[in-house]
């Protein structure tokens, strides 16, 4: 038997450990399991994690649903939104049509528009 270990083979260290962090456990079918740890992965979570969240601690800082939608919205639309300065006030105006969005792909591929990573590589020798 090692040094310091006791007659059930822990040492005091781990038997302290062991006591003030006892295990928790449910059975639950494997699909619930399974689709519980996936959450969790999507939120950043351990299973701990979770249960200290449950218990109170720490305190989960969740938005409302209304207003993660929006700032999710509001995120898409500045990357992926293509506007255009309207020529009387300046202000952005979205385009949305299909035949503007056609008009422009053509625009685009007439005047040589290209990644600039693409446009470097065509200017080296």
């Amino acid at each position: 038997m090692k040094k310091g270990m006791s007659s059930k083979g822990k040492l005091p260290s781990r038997k302290k450990y062991e006591e003030e962090n006892p295990t928790v456990s449910a059975r639950v079918p494997k699909e619930t399991r399974h689709n519980l740890l996936l959450n969790l992965k999507k939120m950043g979570m351990t299973l701990p994690d979770a249960l200290e969240v449950l218990a109170g601690e720490p305190e989960l800082k969740v938005k409302p649903i209304d207003e993660a939608r929006k700032e999710g919205y509001e995120e898409a639309k500045n990357l992926y939104m293509v506007t255009f300065p309207c020529d009387v006030c300046g202000k952005p105006i979205p385009i949305k049509n299909p035949k503007t969005k056609e008009a422009v792909s053509k625009y685009m591929t007439e005047h040589g528009w290209a990644h600039a990573e693409c446009h470097k590589r065509r200017r080296r020798p």
